[in-house]
């Protein structure tokens, strides 16, 4: 069968109509087989004579997912089990002019993991294939609680065959001396040599607006090192802090006029630290750019497809581009996926993402009493640093998710695994910090995610260190709860929602459109996630007419909910000084944390994220009838303004009015007003009543808020009436909303098409109107946008 490479064999068979398509239904399940499987590839490829006259030529497997057995010729060249390390193998005495014949055998990861599970087993992820721990593959292949069983098999990265004469570049370290005068950029190369001839090393820097610097230097046996100052240096910031300006870097090795390699790199000048002094609160948590304290606003990313080869450079640039839009600036590569491909940390520098980098262990023990597991890892890791430690986007390495949580608070302290209790303490604790020490001495590393930075004390600690708060998820708790926690640095907290309908349209078929159907709960990997979802729903909302309201009140209590809880950790930025939310992508269609799903549709919690992520942020602080209103702002600059706020019925009546000034310090919070409306609203009208806040500078009207008196489910709505005006204005569609009573959580949408606007799933109170806007799909006239336009709020959820 013919096979696509960089590919994999589900891939390839799925093309070849071999296999049905796992994302629909329950195929998942009808195509576990192959993974169970032994694959082979095969290839005949001609080399010209001219290419063996190179002194050097390697073979070279930039990834082999995983367990490869590969023959050039006849002659076994090597045995792989690591899908995130390059294999290297030097062939020259194995090619001949002509007809060559490469031959890769790859074993099943199941049986492999298998196996050793019944050697001895480890605790690992109940929703995964168990025994994933003692194979270098991402975790997330075999199961998670929102990915499916589908370890995918072959040649997921780049093949080629690598010649040189008689010098190549192994590696270079890049560092960056931040001085009075600009920046002092060093290079330091090592290259492998073979002969005594001379060779120079020279380096080119290209700066943002087109001017060029450029150094050389002669080896001194194996290494050199090249410096060259650059004067007014353009920084680089993350995403809301400045300007994102990048230098291009090219090496070069020559012997005379002869290139003989040549590496490119993309710098981004920068200095960057993880900020921990002690505080009143404890210690901070504080990632610190330029000598600014950045405020982390982002996500958790998993892998953007169970097949990542699948993903195309439009839709990894059109998830990361919607962080970006929402005004994201740190994501989380979460350790239980793979380390990413260039592209991403290219468009993470591009972008302004800063990225913490876990390194590839989660939520398992790990078989690192073993030595030659370890000298596996130990490549790995030292590949992966020194393909990584120049990118400006790179703000820490992180040793794994959740183990330290797991060997705290999980009952794994049987005195069956003390000693891979001790092998993790010495490998997180000792051993990677050392790695990354000697590797990459000017970023920070963490031993786990959570932790105290205190090995098995307090991981998920209020006063240092990062926590992740599971309990409004996973232990029922209400939204409430977040307002309980102040921690130092949040890297992980959320709730789930279903994917919007149309994305659900594509796994499953109308008949299945029920929550507890066999399909819909095929795709819905949390075993208790879809009663999770309801009792939460049951909480704040009226029970849904028919399965359309049923998702779309999924997506509004998602974005509610972790709305509920971004707003108060922003209200306290001098104590939080991160807050990123699980997660930001899905890898298959499916009932998830995330806020954009599979296909990159915006879910209402995404349109959430832009307004609570927003540099000046307006929130209310509800404890009824006592509402709190608060000003949080991330700009670098004092900012004021005015507030303007009303009492009213949600018919639209006004009970009372005020204007207060509005003003925060720069990077900071502030409250603005605190009111008591106990002698206004009672027992007999609070359900009829909303609190707005308007945030208003030279009366334009920067942010609104609402708030009530008792649970959205009481409250007496009655029809909005939307009512809509539609426009085209160069290559855009405006849509003017307008709301004759309180319209809660508008949801706005073309019938058929696929749009991102401006804003959604907004609150209207009656009488006020907004703009909304997206870019025009080419071809629709202004008639056919109306045509096309729909509307929905929570009154339609219930009412027929």
């Amino acid at each position: 069968m013919p096979a696509q490479v960089p590919g994999g064999v589900h891939t390839d068979l799925l093309a070849l109509g071999r296999i049905p398509d796992p994302f629909i239904g329950d195929n998942e399940k009808r195509v576990q087989w192959v993974a169970e499987s032994d694959w082979e590839y095969q290839r005949q490829f001609t080399v010209d004579p001219e290419i063996l006259e190179q002194a050097h030529i390697w073979l070279v497997c930039d990834g082999l997912d995983t367990l490869a057995v590969v023959s050039l010729n006849g002659t076994l060249l090597g045995t792989t089990q690591n899908m995130f390390r390059q294999y290297r193998w030097d062939v020259k005495d194995l090619l001949k002019a002509g007809e060559n014949d490469i031959h890769i055998v790859f074993d099943s990861p199941v049986c492999f993991i298998t196996a050793m599970q019944n050697k001895r087993s480890l605790q690992g992820v109940p929703h995964s294939i168990a025994g994933g721990p003692y194979l270098r593959k991402a975790p997330c292949h075999f199961g998670w609680d929102w990915g499916p069983k589908l370890p995918a098999i072959g040649i997921w990265k780049d093949i080629r065959l690598e010649g040189c004469g008689n010098a190549r570049i192994e590696e270079v370290r890049f560092t960056q001396h931040h001085e009075k005068d600009g920046v002092r950029l060093e290079a330091q190369t090592h290259i492998q040599k073979w002969d005594d001839a001379p060779a120079t090393a020279n380096l080119e820097i290209l700066a943002p607006d087109g001017e060029i610097f450029a150094s050389q230097a002669v080896f001194d046996e194996k290494t050199c090192t090249l410096e060259i100052k650059i004067s007014d240096p353009q920084l680089w910031w993350p995403n809301g802090y400045g300007a994102q300006p990048l230098y291009h870097a090219t090496i070069s090795v020559r012997q005379g006029d002869r290139v003989l390699d040549q590496r490119e790199y993309q710098l981004g000048l920068r200095t960057m630290e993880l900020c921990q002094t002690p505080d009143e609160w404890g210690q901070s948590f504080t990632f610190v750019v330029n000598g600014q304290a950045i405020l982390a606003k982002g996500s958790n990313w998993i892998p953007s497809d169970s097949f990542s080869t699948r993903t195309s450079d439009k839709k990894l640039e059109q998830l990361l581009q919607a962080a970006v839009d929402t005004h994201q600036n740190m994501l989380r590569v979460w350790g239980g996926g793979f380390y990413e491909d260039e592209r991403f940390y290219d468009l993470c520098d591009r972008l302004g993402i800063l990225v913490w980098q876990d390194f590839i262990f989660a939520c398992s023990m790990y078989p690192l009493d073993d030595a030659a597991f370890l000298e596996n890892v130990h490549v790995e890791v030292t590949e992966n640093i020194r393909r990584l430690r120049h990118r400006a986007s790179l703000a820490l390495w992180c040793g794994n998710n959740e183990i330290e949580w797991g060997w705290s608070e999980w009952g794994w302290k049987a005195p069956e695994y003390d000693d891979l209790r001790m092998a993790y303490d010495q490998f997180f604790h000792h051993t990677l910090p050392s790695w990354c020490e000697t590797e990459d001495p000017d970023r920070p590393y963490w031993p786990s995610s959570p932790s105290s930075n205190v090995p098995f004390e307090d991981p998920n600690g209020q006063t240092q260190g990062d926590a992740h708060y599971w309990d409004v998820w996973h232990g029922r708790k209400p939204f409430t709860a977040y307002r309980s926690q102040f921690p130092r640095f949040m890297s992980e907290f959320g709730f789930q929602s279903l994917p919007p309908l149309e994305t659900i349209r594509t796994y499953a078929e109308k008949p299945d459109w029920n929550i507890t159907s066999y399909i819909m709960e095929q795709h819905q990997k949390n075993e208790n996630g879809n009663a999770l979802i309801v009792s939460q729903m049951l909480d704040s909302f009226l029970l849904p007419k028919d399965f359309e309201s049923l998702v779309y009140l999924s997506l509004v209590l998602q974005a509610e909910g972790i709305r509920y809880g971004v707003e108060h950790w922003r209200r306290y930025p001098r104590r939080v000084s991160g807050i990123l939310y699980w997660n930001l992508n899905d890898c298959w269609p499916v009932a998830s944390w995330s806020s954009l799903d599979y296909y990159g549709r915006w879910k209402a919690l995404h349109y959430a994220a832009r307004r609570f992520y927003a540099p000046l942020l307006l929130s209310i602080e509800d404890k009824p009838p006592e509402m709190n209103v608060y000003l949080s702002n991330d700009l670098p600059e004092h900012w004021e303004g005015s507030l303007y706020w009303t009492l009213e019925t949600l018919t639209g009546e006004i009970l009372q009015t005020g204007e207060e000034s509005a003003q925060a310090p720069p990077s900071d919070a502030a409250p603005i007003c605190q009111l008591d409306f106990s002698k206004l609203v009672t027992k007999a009208n609070r359900r009829d009543i909303v609190f707005t806040a308007e945030l208003r500078q030279s009366e334009q009207i920067l942010a609104r808020q609402t708030a009530f008196f008792v649970p959205t489910k009481h409250l007496n709505l009655t029809d909005p009436e939307l009512t809509a005006q539609v426009k085209i204005d160069q290559q855009q569609v405006v849509i003017r909303v307008t709301a004759h009573s309180m319209a809660r959580l508008v949801e706005c949408t073309l019938d058929g098409i696929d749009l991102v606007f401006s804003d959604n799933y907004f609150d209207l109170p009656a009488g006020r109107s907004i703009e909304i806007s997206a870019a025009l799909p080419v071809g629709l006239t202004e008639q056919q946008i109306s045509d096309a336009l729909r509307f929905r709020s929570l009154y339609d959820t219930y009412t027929h």
